[in-house]
């Protein structure tokens, strides 16, 4: 089993900046693959970024690039979303999720860290 926790999330002006930071608890974290979704009010949950498990192979939603990055520290197994530039649609619930590979896609998610940017 793979537990996710969110931790980092609270309230900006537009331009500023907050990094979110997921704690995983799995015996082969360095074998997941780790994402970050979000959820908007009254939308759906949509990617923003995904980082494989070497970090070799990193993925942005084109509304995110330029001004997130995210990264992984497999030794504390952790994934960190540095978010620079925030804008006031970056609002809402961010994801931790996990990808095992063996079927399920993102088949593990965090409880979410509310985001909220202001303009």
């Amino acid at each position: 089993q793979v537990q996710l926790v969110e931790s980092g999330g609270g309230s900006v002006q537009a331009g500023g900046s907050l990094r979110l930071s997921c704690a995983a608890s799995a015996r082969a974290f360095n074998r997941l693959t780790m994402a970050w979704f979000r959820q908007a009010p009254g939308k759906e949950r949509e990617f923003v970024s995904s980082i494989s498990w070497r970090g070799s192979s990193i993925e942005y939603a084109d509304s995110v690039k330029g001004r997130f990055t995210l990264s992984r520290d497999n030794a504390k197994k952790m994934a960190y979303l540095q978010m620079n530039n925030l804008k006031p649609e970056d609002t809402g619930v961010y994801y931790c999720a996990a990808d095992s590979g063996l079927g399920i896609t993102y088949e593990y998610y965090g409880q979410g860290t509310q985001v909220t940017v202001s303009a």
